[in-house]
């Protein structure tokens, strides 16, 4: 060191004291850091008070959205809606009388398989209260205008048809025709109920043929489509109304996308299984929102009922 400090000293250049590490003082105590207080808790949002609207992204108070029909007051998405919650929509106060309310579907095949048919039918009912299967009918009044009614519900085994939807349906039919009554049926289904094999798609002619005799005493029948609609519903009742409505963005169909690429190896057309799409090309009549359904009913009632009285 001192070489170097030699050196320049020679050059003429002023030499710089290597820096030292200043002594520590003799107290060497931390100060302790302050203890907080007690850490408040934040208070949990309970559960079941917002819905996430998946087609907009807003946030929705369930209380507004159940008071406006489950229809999203941004952007107007349906939301799923159950069969009761709908007739209460349509029909006038304390009007709707149901018929077959206990009526309930018998694994008679004994169909096996991660659970038995009987046990998805037990824990279902358990659950849906008042739902003994995925349809609801009954006779009520919408208006001025008494009619049957047939409202599926989609929570129950996907709104599939087994053989006491079918028997529902049907006598639901045969009592507006005797009766002299316009029929409203609003589906929502996965189609034919495969746990019961052959006897729910026996229910497809079953239905269709109850209708037929409806038809011929020139009684009208109004098809509301909802989402999703498939399949053995959509190849039977639910397409052969005399009028056929549909809600917005409602999926329909007789197979899923992916079956119809793979069965077909081409492209399909985007959004070709859309209420929007099918009024395009003619299968559906037209296209109502929910919140607009029960004026809009009434009215085609009054055209379609003109001259007829109710036996």
């Amino acid at each position: 060191m001192a070489t170097k400090v030699l050196k320049k000293k020679q050059l003429g250049v002023d030499p710089v004291e290597p820096a030292l590490t200043p002594s520590s003082p003799a107290d060497t105590t931390f100060l302790s850091k302050p203890k907080l207080g007690p850490r408040v808790k934040k208070k949990d949002i309970p559960e079941g008070l917002w819905t996430k609207c998946p087609a907009c992204g807003a946030l929705i108070y369930d209380k507004e959205l159940d008071e406006n029909q489950k229809v999203c007051p941004k952007c107007r998405h349906h939301f799923p809606i159950g069969a009761r919650e709908r007739i209460n929509a349509l029909v006038e106060t304390c009007s709707f009388e149901e018929m077959d309310a206990m009526m309930e579907a018998v694994d008679i095949l004994k169909f096996t398989g991660a659970a038995s048919y009987q046990a998805k039918l037990e824990g279902l009912r358990k659950r849906g209260g008042l739902m003994r299967d995925a349809v609801v009918t009954g006779i009520g009044t919408i208006g001025r205008h008494r009619l049957a009614l047939g409202v599926m519900d989609f929570s129950f085994l996907g709104g599939s048809m087994g053989s006491v939807v079918g028997e529902k349906l049907t006598r639901l039919i045969e009592a507006a025709t005797s009766k002299g009554l316009p029929i409203l049926i609003i589906s929502t289904s996965g189609g034919a109920r495969m746990y019961e094999g052959m006897f729910s798609l026996m229910q497809m002619a079953k239905t269709c043929g109850a209708l037929a005799y409806h038809a011929r005493e020139r009684l009208p029948y109004i098809s509301l489509l909802v989402d999703p609609c498939y399949a053995g519903v959509m190849a039977s009742y639910a397409s052969v109304g005399d009028l056929i409505l549909a809600e917005p963005q409602a999926k329909i169909g007789f197979a899923g996308a992916r079956v119809i690429k793979d069965t077909t190896q081409a492209e399909l057309p985007e959004g070709f299984q859309t209420s929007e799409f099918l009024q395009q090309h003619g299968l559906i009549d037209t296209i109502v929102d929910r919140l607009e359904m029960k004026a809009k009913l009434v009215g085609y009632l009054d055209f379609l009922m003109v001259g007829r009285q109710v036996r």
